[in-house]
């Protein structure tokens, strides 16, 4: 016991600059303490601001969103909507690595210029394997293959429609007098035979006729009805997944690579830490340049920096905003928003690496904010946990329809995960220390609605400035502070509304 009092009072004694570092804390800000200063604009409309974007090192976006890796936030609905409006869904780990690469899958197969390895079945499958193949594809035909390959009909909905014995071999029932065309062929000459023959898939074949790609009417509609959508060099759509830093993170990081995954996300609350910073080194050193790699969350340059020397592809920023998050009040630490961005900005826009503002975000005036401290892209969770695409139904309550959210350190979302993670019943329930809430939010609607008046506004901030790109968001942004009353009397006031 005397060893230990004689360290602290030594410790105590020798740690002389403590009293001069806490008699300088820095005030530290946070959306709703600044406005952005209007500048010169030449911009005629604010449809003509740009907001195109990285959101990490090697992946652009058309819009500075990505839909939170939360579970009452992004699933494959939501990963595939977030994608075609031209922004970027990250699915949750809190599932199982099969159900998470299916999820994937199910992005990436959602529409295609070119579907690589369409459904198959064998010449020898029997009517029961071509059900199964429907059903849990959701698909409407299936192509039918020898076992080299090659290809000797398609089986459609239509054929099987008042079929009833299961055993019925595929053989019988396919159609077999098919369109194809060669790999190669250029896509105006595929629309071409697909119109002309009116025909809905055409499948590619090689040489000796064995199945090499498919082309539908269906994704190449698609293609027209979302331009701007986030799309890799393949046609796909581009979608994101977390993990984690313990347990199955190695297994589910291979999986997910494997499934051609865009982007890993490193999810963790604290992430300037040796355990994000281990993970990143295993990671980077088994994958390199291979994959896409974000990591956080931070909330200084410092931790921005060592992430950034590790190899990271971006950063996500925020440490305590969300607003079911309780992490400040918890563990008493974290950075107001909009501080811990452009701290973090300083160290990232150097090394050309994409930061994510994850957290904090109530309006569009806070994504134009965030933007303007630096923020290549801004993370939602609470403003799209309520729409159609969100995981679960609208409930009623109190008279109007709501959704769940939750944090992903509350009670429930820990007591919740699978048992791979977790003991017993009682060990959770002992051992957690929750750092965020269970909530409702206001049923929103669709997505795609939320999305554009959240980007409206972005660009209604962007031409106020006078920028008509993010880039130049960053130059341009200057920012006054304001007072509780200057907070006031930026919203409604003094009148009643309606």
């Amino acid at each position: 016991m005397q060893k230990n009092k004689d360290e602290f009072i030594e410790s105590s004694s020798v740690n002389s600059s403590f009293d001069s570092i806490n008699r300088q804390i820095p005030l530290a800000l946070t959306f709703d303490d600044v406005l952005i200063v209007p500048n010169h604009s030449s911009i005629s409309s604010r449809k003509n601001c740009n907001t195109s974007t990285y959101v990490s090192k090697n992946i652009a976006t058309a819009i500075p969103i990505i839909s939170s890796n939360m579970d009452t936030v992004t699933e494959k609905q939501m990963a595939i909507t977030m994608a075609r409006e031209g922004g970027l869904g990250i699915i949750h780990r809190f599932m199982s690595v099969s159900e998470q690469v299916r999820q994937v899958n199910s992005v990436k197969r959602s529409e295609s210029i070119l579907i690589e390895n369409p459904y198959t079945l064998t010449f020898s499958s029997r009517l029961k394997d071509a059900w199964d193949l429907f059903r849990e594809k959701s698909v409407s035909g299936i192509l039918i293959t020898k076992e080299n390959h090659e290809l000797v009909g398609i089986l459609t909905q239509r054929d099987i429609l008042f079929e009833e014995n299961p055993d019925t071999p595929v053989k019988d029932l396919m159609t077999t007098d098919l369109i194809t065309a060669p790999l190669n062929i250029d896509l105006k000459d595929a629309k071409e035979i697909l119109k002309s023959n009116r025909i809905e898939k055409l499948p590619l074949i090689t040489k000796d006729g064995k199945l090499a790609g498919l082309i539908t009417t269906k994704d190449l509609t698609k293609s027209k009805m979302w331009p701007n959508a986030t799309k890799d060099n393949k046609g796909r759509l581009r979608v994101g997944a977390a993990i984690g830093v313990k347990g199955d993170y190695l297994e589910r990081t291979k999986a997910l690579f494997e499934a051609e995954c865009d982007v890993i996300v490193v999810d963790v609350a604290h992430g300037h830490s040796d355990l994000v910073i281990d993970t990143i080194n295993t990671i980077k050193h088994e994958y390199g340049d291979d994959i896409e790699l974000i990591a956080g969350n931070v909330a200084t340059a410092k931790g921005t920096e060592e992430l950034i020397s590790r190899g990271v592809d971006g950063v996500k920023v925020g440490v305590g905003p969300g607003s079911i998050c309780i992490t400040r009040i918890v563990a008493g630490a974290g950075v107001p928003q909009l501080s811990a961005i452009m701290d973090s900005a300083s160290i990232a826009r150097d090394e050309g690496i994409p930061i994510i503002a994850d957290g904090g975000i109530k309006t569009s005036g806070d994504i134009a904010k965030a933007i303007g401290a630096g923020a290549s892209t801004v993370m939602l969770g609470n403003l799209l946990a309520g729409t159609t695409e969100s995981p679960g139904v609208p409930v009623l309550r109190n008279g109007r329809r709501v959704k769940v959210i939750r944090g992903m350190a509350s009670l429930g979302a820990s007591l919740g995960r699978d048992e791979r993670t977790h003991g017993s019943f009682d060990d959770d329930f002992s051992e957690i220390i929750p750092e965020g809430v269970e909530a409702i939010v206001p049923f929103r609607g669709a997505t795609k609605e939320i999305l554009q008046q959240l980007i409206g506004g972005l660009r209604s901030g962007m031409s106020y400035v006078g920028a008509t790109s993010i880039p130049s968001m960053w130059e341009l942004t200057r920012f006054t502070r304001i007072t509780p009353a200057g907070r006031q009397e930026s919203t409604s006031h003094d009148v009643e509304t309606i």
